[in-house]
């Protein structure tokens, strides 16, 4: 399994609304920069996604891929289900500590790809993956 990374963020927004634009999958490609398309396949408890379909471009990278989903009342965990092309391995989460205002978000991602890389170049890659995918989330839960 690879090495797992993990970053925070502060959102000036409550626990329910930042978890609310996590599990509006769909509209992802309307606020992120790299998936082009984002498809529920099966919802789960509560209406939330139990299983999704991506479509990946970030320039030399594409890839179409699908994740399962375990909600949690305090974020989301996932892994990647099927095949990739790119990956062979994803294993991801969002915890969310409410701050009353505020939300710390921290991001955990391991991803094994099916190509040989050095290990600080992807350590790099996923620094920028969990800085931009923070940064957008953040972007959007504050324009809402």
């Amino acid at each position: 399994m690879a090495d797992q990374a993990s970053s925070s963020i502060t959102i000036s927004a409550p626990a329910d609304k930042v978890l609310g634009v996590i599990a509006d999958i769909p509209s992802y490609p309307e606020w992120t920069g790299q998936i082009k398309s984002a498809e529920v396949l099966e919802a789960g408890t509560a209406g939330k996604p139990k299983r999704a379909k991506f479509v990946m471009d970030a320039g030399v990278l594409k890839d179409e891929y699908t994740l399962e989903y375990d909600w949690r009342a305090d974020g989301v965990d996932w892994h990647l289900v099927g095949k990739s092309t790119v990956q062979k391995s994803q294993v991801g989460s969002y915890t969310l500590a409410d701050k009353g205002s505020s939300t710390e978000v921290t991001y955990k991602l391991a991803v094994d790809i099916a190509m040989p890389m050095l290990g600080m170049f992807k350590r790099k890659a996923e620094k920028m993956i969990m800085d931009s995918a923070l940064k957008e989330l953040k972007k959007r839960v504050e324009s809402l």
